[in-house]
């Protein structure tokens, strides 16, 4: 893993990541807060996680550890949680950047939301955020179609690939 595959990354999940919210955006409010039984028990729930999760990291990052994920109630509307999620983007690109080719392989240490202390290179961790990201925008996915709502855009990375290329040309 180099660092321009780390940024390719990043530029694939904050890809995928404006294709979800503009289509969570598409939601009433009723149906953004909606209890639907899942693991995180409504869109906007699930959606917080996300971007809860992508904050932990870079604050471990930063050697600060959080013990607890941000609350879904911090955000009374998506408008509010996009506006925090793009400003964070910003430091996220600016954290790998400074970080450079050479530091990619570098052990941080840092705790679980349980304490638990644990070490992984900076690499395995930006691609866990990534993976993480899919995993949960799956699962936004199946909650739009249970709200009777459109799902997003195609998410898959092979059509970031094939927008990019053509892009390109």
């Amino acid at each position: 893993m180099n660092l321009p595959d780390l940024r390719t990354l990043l530029d694939y999940h904050y890809w995928a990541r404006d294709r979800m919210l503009d289509a969570v955006a598409a939601l009433t409010a009723e149906q953004f807060t909606r209890d639907l039984g899942s693991s995180f028990k409504s869109v906007r729930d699930t959606v917080v996680h996300l971007y809860g999760a992508e904050w932990a990291w870079y604050s471990r990052w930063n050697g600060i550890s959080p013990t607890a994920l941000l609350p879904a109630e911090q955000f009374a509307d998506l408008e509010s949680l996009r506006k925090e999620w793009v400003e964070h983007e910003a430091n996220m690109r600016a954290f790998v950047d400074k970080l450079g080719e050479k530091r990619m392989i570098e052990i941080f240490e840092f705790r679980l939301l349980t304490g638990r202390p644990a070490a992984l290179p900076f690499w395995q961790m930006l691609q866990h955020v990534v993976n993480h990201g899919s995993y949960h925008r799956g699962q936004i996915t199946t909650m739009l179609r249970q709200v009777g709502a459109s799902p997003p855009e195609n998410m898959d990375l092979l059509r970031f690939y094939q927008e990019r290329s053509e892009a390109a040309r």
